[in-house]
């Protein structure tokens, strides 16, 4: 089982209307959620780990999940509003206004952790910006990492961002705890000044760290070395979801491979990580031809 931790919220996706005027349409998104549903629409086992809402936005936030395979019972329901985030595109790049304040998601707390025994835990987004949330996103990983495989893609929002100092300091403390680090070149430069994937390997102890740089592939870096996978060729709409699915495809071929245990990953062989890659920007390359974070379901690829 693999639990994905994380935010779900809803997309105000920019279209225009029959008169040509500006308007938002409401999609179920977030970093997490986006992973989420990708795993379950591949056939992995997978369940989500959010605060929820009960509202309208909370009920198709519910109703995505369970549609598309994904057991959300870990959540923690309260009647607080649901998070929004408004995007806009830019050659077909997303930036993102997020209204968050006491939702359902950033008000979660260390109190409502779950229970879990599964193999293997996500995070990433920006449920690990803000609190009280934040620590408890970073208590679950921390009280998990050392019997499960954890993966973190950071996802970094810098508009998003009211405390660098605690952030960073955050982000430090799960990167080291990692098994898995799934980094975009934009997010690593960010954080260190620079691209050098080997170097925040070597900080952070990481098995597999995953360097991704848009269409010129995927930097996969591990303690023996490091070697490149070439991104998938897409007619690209947009890249809302793409790294979210890029994760899920690469977890979900671990899976499949039977190297989701922590000792056994850290034994996989350069071809098995070049066939978890290679996967998950196959499932990528179908989620940017598309518009929106609509992950592919196995049937489609």
């Amino acid at each position: 089982m693999i639990l994905c931790c994380g935010e779900a919220l809803i997309d105000m996706l920019p279209r225009e209307t029959a008169a040509g005027e500006a308007a938002f349409a409401p999609h179920a998104g977030g970093a997490v959620f986006n992973t989420a549903i990708a795993l379950g629409r591949l056939g992995a086992p997978v369940q989500f780990f959010s605060g929820l809402s009960s509202d309208l936005f909370g009920t198709i936030l519910r109703d995505q999940l369970t549609t598309s395979g994904v057991d959300a019972s870990p959540a923690a329901i309260s009647d607080r509003p649901t998070t929004l985030a408004f995007v806009t595109l830019t050659n077909g790049h997303a930036s993102y206004a997020f209204y968050d304040e006491n939702t359902a998601g950033r008000m979660l707390t260390p109190a409502d952790l779950p229970d879990t025994q599964a193999e293997a835990l996500f995070f990433g987004g920006i449920s690990l910006v803000v609190e009280p949330c934040a620590a408890a996103y970073e208590a679950l990983m921390l009280r998990e990492a050392p019997r499960a495989v954890t993966m973190i893609d950071p996802n970094i929002r810098p508009g998003f961002i009211k405390d660098e100092a605690a952030y960073r300091a955050r982000l430090d403390r799960m990167l080291a705890a990692a098994d898995i680090i799934k980094i975009s070149d934009e997010d690593l430069a960010w954080i260190s000044g620079d691209t050098d994937a080997a170097a925040l390997r070597a900080k952070t102890g990481a098995t597999v760290v995953l360097l991704t740089r848009g269409a010129d592939g995927v930097t996969v870096v591990t303690a023996t070395g490091h070697f490149d996978v070439p991104a998938v060729k897409a007619t690209v709409v947009d890249t809302v979801g793409a790294g979210d699915t890029f994760s899920a495809g690469f977890l979900a071929n671990l899976d499949a491979q039977g190297l989701l245990r922590k000792s056994v990953l850290r034994a996989a062989d350069r071809d098995a990580l070049a066939r978890a890659t290679a996967f998950g920007a196959r499932v990528a390359a179908v989620t940017v031809s598309r518009a929106g974070a609509n992950p592919p379901w196995a049937s489609e690829l």
